[in-house]
């Protein structure tokens, strides 16, 4: 029987590209989430990595599923709920941030996901996606390892382009905060062979910045339309005098001829 997807991801992050992925998402998450502000934030799967490190909410969750490694999850001061992404445990509108590191690409049904990470998002709260891009030297081998060779990245994950993501964010009434693409090294397995790649970093976000092998993007929920609260005072505009036309005024200066 094929490996669980869950195996074949947590194996995969161990190795260098791995920690290379990582390593470039927790910068940029550290990068993101300083500067949001409110009161609960939530983590959805990849203990592997705390995104809410830099976040100063005083309530930090963690919604791990049940085969994720507890061990890893316990490095970092956090709450631990277990849970479903498709059926969260949290009430309505009750969350301030929320983070899905690469959650939808390994998920049977993403728009389920995006529905309920909705519902319990607050109002000009933020959410923010990372995943890998088809669009890349990375995609380019995955796709064509699924027709010849192994795979480089897990065979597990259905990997969803940028433009899919804004278009979902859009129809849910999202509007795109941020976004930022990285990873463009060439799809090699080494350790030495990677780190020999650095200077490519610099050249592919000067030069081809699309074409990053992992993306994240930052979103805000907007809330459809207003309500007024309380009494609305109604005040009537002052009453302007009457004005007499020019025409008029010049006929009483003009004095009355008496009749004989």
């Amino acid at each position: 029987m094929p490996a669980p997807p869950w195996t074949s991801w947590e194996k995969w992050l161990q190795s260098p590209p791995g920690r290379y992925v990582l390593g470039w998402e927790q910068r940029c998450f550290d990068q993101i989430v300083c500067d949001v502000f409110g009161f609960h934030a939530l983590q959805i799967g990849l203990p592997q990595m705390n995104a809410l490190s830099e976040n100063r909410m005083p309530l930090q969750v963690l919604l791990m599923h049940a085969n994720d490694n507890r061990e890893l999850a316990n490095r970092f001061h956090w709450h631990l709920v277990e849970g479903h992404s498709t059926e969260l445990p949290f009430a309505n509108e009750s969350l301030d941030l929320i983070v899905l590191p690469h959650v939808l690409e390994f998920a049977a049904d993403p728009h389920q996901i995006l529905r309920e990470v909705d519902r319990v998002l607050r109002p000009e709260g933020r959410l923010i996606i990372s995943g890998f891009n088809p669009a890349s030297l990375w995609g380019a081998r995955q796709y064509l390892s699924r027709l010849v060779g192994s795979p480089y990245l897990p065979r597990d994950g259905q990997f969803i382009g940028l433009i899919r993501i804004k278009d979902w964010l859009q129809l849910l009434n999202y509007s795109l905060d941020r976004g930022h693409f990285g990873c463009y090294k060439f799809p090699l397995q080494g350790d030495a062979a990677m780190k020999r790649m650095d200077f490519m970093e610099s050249m592919g976000n000067r030069w081809w910045p699309i074409f990053g092998a992992v993306f994240l993007v930052s979103a805000i929920k907007r809330q459809q339309g207003m309500r007024l609260i309380g009494q609305v005072q109604t005040m009537r505009a002052p009453t302007m005098a009457q004005l007499s036309p020019a025409a008029e005024r010049s006929k009483l200066r003009t004095p009355i001829k008496e009749t004989p």
